[in-house]
């Protein structure tokens, strides 16, 4: 693996792995702490994650008006592949690690973390809704859900929210849930 020294605050770190998809995808335990996904899954993601990128990076930056310099130009980006973009937001989504320690990770600073999890947030969300892999939102869509994923079961979480009940003990007992006391 690719090492890194860092010096935060004046003190150096040490010297530690940086967190790669070439290093990781052989490794089939280590991807699946990390992201939650097999190879196969992670290999079947990419493509639309790969497109998503793509359009992010053509809306973004190539058809930008205020360019002084044509795309490419300039310093070469710490996540240079597009695996390791989706292995860097998916590790932030499954572990939710403090962006110092994706920093660590990764091998940048607290600062370009917070830019490419707010740049790759996007651009997974427009990936995962070409991929189809969006939960439904809206409940009146259900049935058409369901009806596709015939061998799904489906459970419904549901937690009860307290409501300002009327005083007219008529319309109050229309509301009453059955429970005693309120539980703080």
């Amino acid at each position: 693996m690719v090492r890194n020294q860092r010096k935060i605050k004046g003190y150096w770190l040490g010297v530690f792995p940086v967190l790669s998809y070439h290093h990781l995808k052989d490794n089939f335990r280590a991807l699946r702490t990390f992201t939650s996904l097999d190879q196969p899954e992670f290999e079947t993601l990419l493509p639309s994650f790969e497109a998503a990128w793509h359009a992010y990076v053509y809306d973004n930056h190539i058809t930008k008006k205020t360019r002084k310099r044509r795309f490419g130009g300039g310093r070469k980006a710490r996540l240079a592949s597009t695996e390791d973009k989706l292995l860097f937001i998916l590790v932030y989504f499954k572990l939710y690690p403090l962006q110092e320690v994706m920093a660590s990770l990764f091998a940048m600073s607290q600062g370009r973390v917070n830019e490419w999890i707010h740049k790759l947030s996007a651009v997974l969300d427009s990936a995962l809704g070409h991929a189809q892999c969006l939960p439904e939102r809206d409940p009146r869509n259900l049935e058409q859900v369901l009806a596709m994923c015939v061998s799904v079961d489906c459970i419904i979480d549901g937690t009860e929210r307290p409501i300002q009940r009327p005083q007219d003990p008529v319309k109050q007992s229309d509301h009453y849930s059955g429970k005693k006391k309120r539980i703080p």
